[in-house]
């Protein structure tokens, strides 16, 4: 379990495809505290890591993964958003995130407010997703607040320390990103929907 509050970037070094799952070595100032087995949010993807040494480590997407997030159009030196599991004594920050993408949205635009960025996002609302005015949302691994919530879409205020810590940085008009709706939202839904 996560909390969308990212702790490093890190930088895509190597992708190695191995039938239908591909490999990624990920360097990170996390890299030296990391060990096999444990589960790390990348870009609000849960991978586990499967290799680790001082300065990078691997972890491997499975085709499920690589078909419902951005992670099949990673290229080598991309940055990506990092968090390891929450310690069952930490705080929450941010939301309840489980590192499940729900599915991928559009970043349709972005405006400069003077010292913050508004970032609108669509989404392909045929999925059933949804999002409520000022509910939470995870964008790429980030816990965030959604505003103009609309039918397909939504819009998240950045403010300067999690643009520059985070990918959003480097984010531009048409690049697809990872959504996590908000867990409480998914079980009213499926509450009221059932499981027609």
């Amino acid at each position: 379990m996560f909390t969308g509050i990212i702790e490093s970037l890190g930088i895509i070094k190597s992708i190695q495809p191995e039938g239908t799952n591909i490999h990624f070595d990920i360097s990170s100032p996390l890299s030296h505290e990391l060990r096999i087995d444990q589960s790390v949010s990348h870009n609000g993807v849960c991978l586990t890591v499967v290799e680790a040494s001082s300065d990078q480590y691997r972890v491997t997407a499975i085709e499920e993964t690589l078909q419902k997030t951005s992670l099949k159009d990673w290229k080598i030196g991309d940055k990506v958003n990092l968090e390891r599991c929450m310690p069952a004594n930490g705080r929450f920050d941010g939301h309840i995130v489980q590192g499940h993408v729900d599915q991928t949205g559009e970043l349709v635009q972005i405006e400069e407010k003077d010292g913050s960025w508004l970032l609108d996002f669509t989404y392909d609302d045929r999925l059933g997703n949804v999002t409520v005015e000022k509910g939470s949302i995870t964008v790429n691994g980030t816990s965030l607040t959604c505003f103009n919530s609309r039918k397909g879409g939504f819009t998240v205020a950045i403010i300067p320390y999690t643009y520059t810590h985070t990918v959003f940085h480097q984010l531009k008009v048409g690049d697809i990103v990872n959504l996590e709706f908000d867990i409480v939202g998914k079980y009213i839904q499926r509450m009221i929907k059932g499981y027609a």
